[in-house]
């Protein structure tokens, strides 16, 4: 199949630069010292690539993610790093097999790992992103609490989510480190054989975690890529044109391909048009003005600000060489 036979908005990924992120990684953060991230890409295909290269352990965002890695045959060690207050379909997983941890962070998130047949959890410390996360100094007690519930408690994570794409290298690696003291302080009263954090962002800065949960890699996007980070934009989104104006007096000309809100995730600004500078996107549109301008029929390959969401709002990905499109996988981790 070629690129030109799909439909439009269509999620492209390069195969030679997945290739090459997989395999930077794995050598940057071998075997267990990654704990890949599914919700970046939500692709049961893209994560057997990453088990083939070393990592076999994976970070979920969603119990829907945990039940389909676990059924896909990935299920050797899945974290699911969320909170959940009703954790029973969790324990049918564990019950089918797989070996699955959740994230605690107060007594009811306890109950519920309990009450839903999971036996073993990290707790999960804030280390300065006001979101879920137990204070460093109450870990300990949750961390006991836990045990004399019946559970395992494997160790600790949090996460620097406010960190990751920091333009400045040098202050994102200093913060980094403040982060990771308070983690290692928690770990310090925890216990336990894991101190899970990082992501993209932080992946060689946070030396003292035993796993990094970093995700964005495989596929990137250009807030990461801002943030100076070695691996390849694999991702795009080929799109139509389907209109085009040309310039008229003082008025310059633009373009309208065919994809827009519906087919990327802006909470981190518009999506890129390599030799265009992008408008704005509406619903179903994206407006453009290019260097050189396209004609109406026109394929244009958009690059997303956030690789996450723009992936969770496709049902398949197409891995291409060129214009050849090699394989489609689903998008089978979307949903609840």
């Amino acid at each position: 199949m070629h690129v030109d036979d799909l439909t439009t908005p269509a999620l492209l990924v390069d195969a030679a630069a997945l290739e090459a992120n997989l395999a930077d990684m794995a050598a940057l953060l071998p075997g267990p010292r990654l704990r890949p991230h599914v919700k970046a890409h939500k692709t049961t295909e893209l994560a057997r690539r990453q088990a083939a290269h070393g990592h076999t352990g994976f970070t979920c965002a969603t119990v829907r993610e945990v039940e389909g890695m676990a059924a896909a045959g990935l299920g050797a060690d899945l974290l699911l790093a969320n909170e959940v207050l009703d954790a029973r379909r969790l324990g049918a997983v564990v019950g089918s097999g797989a070996r699955v941890t959740v994230a605690i962070d107060s007594e009811q998130t306890l109950r519920a790992a309990v009450d839903g047949g999971v036996r073993e959890v990290l707790v999960d410390v804030n280390v300065g992103l006001p979101r879920c996360g137990i204070a460093p100094a109450r870990a300990g007690a949750l961390a006991d609490a836990a045990r004399a519930a019946g559970l395992v408690v494997r160790g600790v994570m949090g996460y620097e989510g406010h960190l990751q794409m920091l333009d400045d290298a040098a202050e994102r690696a200093r913060l980094t480190t403040e982060c990771t003291d308070r983690l290692l302080a928690a770990h310090a009263d925890v216990g336990g054989e894991i101190v899970s954090g990082g992501g993209t962002g932080t992946h060689a800065m946070n030396t003292a975690c035993t796993e990094i949960q970093a995700g964005s890699y495989a596929l990137m996007d250009t807030a990461y890529t801002a943030a100076g980070l070695p691996f390849r934009q694999a991702l795009t989104v080929l799109s139509t044109v389907v209109s085009t104006t040309a310039p008229d007096g003082d008025m310059p000309g633009w373009a309208v391909a065919d994809a827009g809100l519906k087919a990327f995730g802006m909470d981190h600004g518009n999506p890129t048009v390599p030799g265009g500078n992008v408008w704005f996107c509406s619903d179903e549109h994206l407006v453009f003005a290019a260097d050189a301008p396209p004609r109406t029929g026109d394929r244009v390959r958009v690059v997303p600000a956030h690789v996450d969401p723009t992936v969770a709002l496709h049902g398949r990905m197409h891995l291409v060489d060129g214009d050849e499109v090699l394989e489609t996988w689903a998008v089978d981790l979307r949903g609840w």
